[in-house]
């Protein structure tokens, strides 16, 4: 007598694709998902030992979750893609760390924390934003904030094409201020201040969510556990 199927298949193509649940079961949904070459529905599960294929591809097992914090350099994309002469992140991490997404992204000509990792639900968790999740950034401008505009942007936003921007600002010295906000549209934060007339001139991601950089070097990376 055949054994009833316990494992759950959208849970283990997230962890072995590195993608979320809501994918796998989008994977599942287009009849892409095979087990032992029968196509899968949704809700489906599995036993150890059936052979399992998205699009034809057999999924291996054995990949454990991992977590990785990256201080990235500016000058680099956060793309798996070359971008022209433009290296991506992946030219600083070893070859066993290409498998890792990035969880979230800051531009070529932004730096600091970086999330990558091959758990495609700690990826939605960190960056849906009904998770709320605290982003902390150190900002250079071309020249001195004017009062009434910080508060505009901390008390009320700036109006931008894909809706209002809002976040905190607190001077920290000069022309650099610290940048606390919770959401992570395109470029949100160098949009909002190029439509009050400023350019930033640097852009440093200090902390996201439970994890901070502390005293990590730009290019250096490690293992962190997932909080």
């Amino acid at each position: 007598m055949t054994e009833p199927a316990t494992l759950r298949l959208n849970k283990h193509l997230a962890l072995q694709l590195g993608i979320s649940r809501r994918e796998a079961d989008e994977l599942i949904e287009r009849e892409q998902v095979t087990v032992n070459n029968t196509v899968a529905t949704l809700g489906a599960r599995f036993n150890e030992g059936d052979a399992i294929a998205v699009k034809g591809t057999p999924v291996t097992d054995g990949t454990a979750y991992r977590y990785i914090m990256l201080n990235k350099p500016s000058g680099y994309v956060c793309s798996r893609r070359d971008q022209g002469d433009t290296p991506t992140i992946y030219a600083i991490l070893p070859p066993d760390y290409q498998v890792f997404k990035p969880v979230g992204r800051l531009d070529k000509d932004s730096s600091g924390l970086i999330l990558l990792s091959n758990d495609g639900d700690f990826a939605y968790r960190m960056t849906h934003p009904k998770f709320n999740k605290t982003k902390v950034y150190t900002v250079e401008l071309d020249h001195e904030l004017a009062p009434l505009h910080q508060q505009m942007i901390s008390d009320h936003g700036v109006q931008l094409e894909d809706g209002p921007s809002k976040f905190t600002v607190m001077r920290e010295a000069g022309k650099r201020y610290e940048i606390t906000m919770h959401e992570g549209r395109n470029r949100q934060i160098r949009r909002t201040f190029m439509a009050l007339g400023y350019n930033v001139v640097t852009l440093h991601r200090t902390q996201f969510g439970n994890y901070s950089l502390d005293d990590m070097k730009p290019g250096e990376y490690k293992t962190v556990d997932m909080r």
